[in-house]
């Protein structure tokens, strides 16, 4: 009977110590209610951890507070437990859920193109939050754009639902944008001054959504077969990394001069 209760000690502790092992060793391994998994994935895309970067493939899964990083060719789109998904465009930088123990903190943004998908939830509100250098943009179930050329603006693209933002240094109130509209924040600018765009630069942003779209739909699809952790950095090389082919032989002497 106390043999029986040691070993059953015995295997407990082995299997804790295994489970903190590979918690440690697996850098993408989260409980599902707080982790994004990448469901789409072209070119180069990575996330940090412990400030190293880690390819990412299809399945991969991303921690809160992690960094992502897509290249000059990269585009991911990660789907969370609600169904709600965000796509992360080419030359962007996004931290996944930055405050971890607010669940409606999806993404704040640092540079580049984000869409985001937020699932309703039984048909009711769903607040996520989504924050930049600039701006704060509440929803409940829509579908919208975000875009940080620098640390000075911001701009909100909304394909279908509404949209709350608000400036992230100057208090005051919130703007609302509906399908259609943009509204762009600039850092020094109270968001009062600004006015919803429902004209041709609204018309000029969403085309140009819709061009960044097109182009990502057009490349080869990646990440599907399963990459190793740790040796896609950003900045290195993309696409075809075979060696160059061999020079050409070069070509044979002339003739020698008739006698």
């Amino acid at each position: 009977m106390l043999r029986t209760a040691y070993r059953g000690v015995q295997l407990g502790l082995l299997a804790a110590a295994a489970s903190g092992l590979c918690s440690a060793q697996i850098p993408f391994l989260a409980p599902p209610e707080s982790a994004a998994t990448v469901v789409e994935m072209r070119g180069q895309v990575s996330a940090f951890k412990n400030s190293y970067p880690w390819a990412l493939n299809v399945g991969s899964v991303v921690m809160p507070q992690q960094l992502i990083e897509t290249g000059t060719d990269g585009y991911a789109k990660f789907k969370v437990s609600d169904g709600s998904t965000f796509e992360v465009y080419p030359n962007s930088k996004v931290v996944f859920r930055q405050n971890s123990s607010n669940m409606r903190d999806l993404v704040d943004m640092i540079l580049g193109r984000i869409r985001v998908h937020i699932e309703k939830l039984g048909g009711q509100p769903n607040p996520n939050s989504i924050k930049t250098p600039t701006a704060v943009i509440s929803v409940r179930g829509t579908i919208f754009d975000v875009i940080v050329e620098d640390e000075d603006e911001t701009t909100v693209a909304v394909t279908e639902g509404l949209v709350a933002v608000r400036h992230n240094i100057h208090p005051g109130r919130e703007k609302l944008v509906a399908a259609g509209e943009v509204l762009r924040v600039h850092k020094n600018e109270p968001l009062a001054k600004k006015a919803v765009d429902k004209g041709l630069i609204a018309d000029r942003v969403f085309r140009g959504l819709s061009d960044a779209l097109l182009t990502i739909m057009r490349q080869p699809r990646g990440g599907a077969g399963g990459g190793v952790p740790g040796t896609s950095v950003p900045g290195g090389p993309v696409g075809d990394t075979q060696a160059d082919p061999p020079p050409a032989p070069p070509a044979p002497p002339p003739p020698p001069p008739n006698q």
